[in-house]
């Protein structure tokens, strides 16, 4: 699929068809097509072109997909930034992208560094003269994904638009969604699931979308799903713990939802079950990266769903499972999981070194730990490096410690993950001073503020005379949270 011309191909097939909505407005595939061409013209008015990349810091709203659509119009890239960032985090995005422009909402402070700005208020309002959606390269750059490495500085996944066709026909045939759906979109649309899973997937096969509000609340969530009748949505364990909890007398109509996806960070085969026993609605567990264009594995929507597994390899691609000299494991053998398919990234946005060292010979090494059964459905038993999931949001400790690290106060400093029954993980930091030197843990959190997104930044600050090491000398960090987890089970 050429996604550049999906909104002329939507508006062709159906032009008074449900598109696109927010709460504060809603496009029929006619209007969205007249909002993309107009936006295409004013980007274009504003200097892009095929191969710039536009930097979007917006919330969830119609102005994403409407922005998404029109810099792909002009053989351009979408690189999406995650509006609670920091300015030193925004600034070294638009550096390391080389974005020609950021679009950010009304009344946002921001600081670009000399990269040029649209505000939302001033999209221009109006059609502009017809025009027929480019023929792109598949080859042609769709969409810069900025994850945090384990070097704690973040990578832009490079995704080519035969990434994202690829992906999402998977999707496609293994959620099994057609024109009828309608999909709620909760996610941010500054993650990759968002934008494919909730938006270019449903909007592919000629259903509709429905973007939330821009913050979730579990109290008004089922309202929605009454108020806009969804079949399908894609969320976190958190978000499904949290309406899990809800209060016994709240029994809403969910009869219009066939599924919800679980994915992002681990989830409980009790959860899952208790889920769908009050609801009335199965979750199908996966499990996906960033660099795999989102999912590789996910549980059948109507097969047999293995809770405690994320399930089948996605249709086209393939799960290895390996030992750490490479070799294939037998099934039900712990190793690393490898994945390749049309769906691998092309590779990370100027680091070759760090692309051949985790594509090797088409195979994605995720870092990732678990086990194939004989039926194929995979188990996932740890995870890559020491990365920390809170709420769904991937932390590498690397970049907290690296922030830390630089108060002249600090020798060292180890962040671990630790349990939390709302977000799954929370950030803790463990700090060794300088010797004669006295840690201030208010300081320390005032320099996470002005470096950090909120969710990055530690929770509690331990300072302690000596962190743990192992016996070469390295921080020993499998301690240290066996340590933490023992005094906090004391106390």
């Amino acid at each position: 699929m050429n996604f550049a011309s999906l909104p002329d191909l939507r508006a062709e097939l159906a032009p008074h068809g449900a598109a696109v909505s927010d709460g504060h407005q809603s496009l029929t595939n006619t209007q969205l097509l007249d909002r993309v061409r107009t936006a295409a013209r004013q980007l274009q008015d504003l200097g892009v072109g095929p191969g710039d990349v536009v930097a979007l810091k917006l919330t969830n709203r119609v102005e994403f997909v409407v922005l998404l659509f029109a810099a792909w119009r002009l053989g351009a890239t979408v690189t999406p930034v995650n509006p609670n960032m920091t300015d030193v985090e925004v600034v070294r995005q638009l550096q390391d992208s080389d974005a020609r422009l950021l679009v950010v909402e009304d009344g946002a402070a921001v600081v670009t560094d000399g990269v040029a700005v649209l505000r939302i208020g001033e999209l221009y309002d109006g059609p502009v003269e017809p025009d027929q959606a480019p023929l792109l390269n598949p080859g042609t750059l769709a969409l810069l994904i900025y994850t945090s490495g384990t070097t704690g500085v973040p990578k832009g996944v490079m995704l080519d638009h035969a990434n994202i066709d690829a992906m999402v026909e998977m999707g496609r045939q293994a959620l099994e969604v057609g024109p009828a759906d309608r999909c709620l979109l909760i996610l941010p649309l500054f993650h990759v699931n968002g934008i494919v899973v909730s938006v270019l997937l449903p909007l592919l096969v000629g259903a509709s979308v429905v973007i939330a509000g821009r913050r979730f609340n579990p109290h008004s969530f089922f309202d929605l799903v009454e108020q806009e009748r969804p079949t399908f949505f894609s969320a976190v364990p958190t978000i499904y713990s949290m309406l899990a909890a809800l209060p016994d007398d709240v029994m809403p109509d969910t009869s219009s939802v066939r599924f919800g996806v679980c994915g992002a960070a681990p989830a409980s085969a009790e959860l899952l079950t208790r889920f769908e026993a009050r609801y009335g609605f199965p979750l199908v567990e996966g499990y996906g990266l960033s660099e795999g264009t989102c999912g590789s594995t996910i549980n059948p929507v109507a097969g047999p769903r293995r809770a405690g597994t994320v399930g089948l390899p996605f249709p086209g691609q393939e799960i290895r499972i390996v030992d750490a000299e490479g070799a294939e494991a037998a099934p039900g053998t712990d190793g690393e999981v490898i994945v390749r398919g049309p769906n691998v990234m092309r590779g990370y946005l100027g680091r070759p070194d760090e692309t051949a060292r985790v594509i090797v010979d088409g195979w994605l090494h995720t870092g990732d730990v678990g086990h194939l059964d004989a039926e194929g459905y995979l188990t996932l038993v740890g995870r890559s490096k020491d990365m920390i999931i809170r709420g769904g949001e991937n932390i590498y400790p690397k970049e907290i410690e690296d922030v830390l690290a630089g108060d002249p106060s600090v020798l060292e400093v180890a962040v671990i993950g630790v349990p939390d029954e709302k977000w799954g993980e929370t950030v803790v930091a463990y700090v060794q001073p300088r010797p004669g030197v006295t840690v201030d843990p208010a300081s320390l959190r005032t320099r996470c503020a002005r470096s950090l997104t909120g969710y990055k930044r530690p929770t509690s600050f331990f300072v302690v005379e000596a962190i743990a090491k192992n016996a070469v000398g390295k921080i020993d960090k499998a301690s240290l949270r066996a340590a933490h987890a023992a005094t906090a089970g004391g106390s």
